[in-house]
């Protein structure tokens, strides 16, 4: 089984599919899931977790819950909280209650998430972490605290300061954030069973063109901390389908980590992936 473990998904706004609409997705932009199914289908991908883009609201998880409810073969999904959320809990369990939605990404920690972390524990519910770097620090005592509840950290461990992040004339975030990042490792980390990685959004952060290879060292080392057993590929679908394409996504690794054994690109590619997140 091959995963895509970190995607978007989007439909232009409309009454049945609300989003909000922004200058990185103007209501003209769509990402439909029937483009990614083609791009899977090019390149022997067999499943995905679509991550919720275009609002927080439960409304604004329309689509994401159409896609998840029209192929509940492929895809498993991760929702967002309102930061202003009096409740996160039943916002969170009323996302969840059919079981394809099996996590929650955060960008930020505090005191105000705690209810969210603590709730996560309860319910078995993944987070899911693009923090930015003033959370960072606060990390290794979420984990500590919740030993039990089971994170990915996005896109290659980095957490970029919010002057540090754009949008290019090709509708692509980019981080401007010298690698490695000051805030890699984040910790105890390396050491908790339930910790894994996206090996992911290298063209947002790299200064080289495709494949990257400013950013090998880095992997190297995420590969030597968190194993294969721990590392997650994603496409970050629909960003990199103009540039460098989702074939060369799907073949990055191969570039970056080309010494991997069979069987760690095996878990690497997707086995990781169904074991952590409960693909069946």
């Amino acid at each position: 089984m091959r995963i895509d473990s970190h995607l978007h998904v989007f439909a232009r706004p409309s009454a049945e599919f609300p989003r909000e609409i922004t200058s990185s997705m103007p209501a003209e932009r769509e990402a439909p899931v029937e483009d990614l199914l083609a791009h899977m289908a090019d390149h022997a991908i067999d499943k995905a977790v679509l991550v919720q883009t275009g609002g927080t609201s439960l409304a604004h998880h329309a689509y994401l819950q159409h896609c998840l409810r029209t192929y509940p073969d492929r895809f498993l999904g991760i929702g967002l909280i309102p930061p202003d959320a009096s409740a996160p809990a039943d916002h969170m369990d009323r996302l969840a209650e059919d079981g394809s939605i099996i996590g929650f990404r955060l960008r930020s920690l505090g005191d105000f998430s705690r209810p969210i972390w603590e709730h996560a524990a309860r319910k078995n519910y993944v987070l899911w972490l693009y923090l930015r770097a003033t959370s960072a620090p606060l990390v290794p005592q979420f984990l500590t605290d919740f030993p039990q509840v089971r994170v990915v950290i996005n896109h290659l461990m980095v957490c970029p300061r919010e002057d540090r992040f754009t949008w290019d004339a090709k509708g692509r975030p980019q981080i401007d954030t010298e690698m490695p990042p000051p805030t890699g490792f984040l910790g105890p980390a390396p050491d908790s069973p339930n910790v894994c990685v996206h090996l992911s959004g290298q063209y947002a952060m790299s200064k080289a063109a495709y494949p990257y290879p400013d950013l090998a060292a880095w992997h190297r080392s995420l590969l030597d901390a968190f194993r294969a057993e721990r590392l997650l590929w994603a496409s970050d679908f629909p960003w990199i389908v103009a540039d460098p394409g989702y074939g060369e996504c799907v073949e990055v690794l191969d570039h970056l980590l080309p010494d991997l054994s069979s069987e760690q690109r095996r878990l690497i590619m997707g086995e990781t992936a169904r074991r952590f997140l409960g693909f069946s």
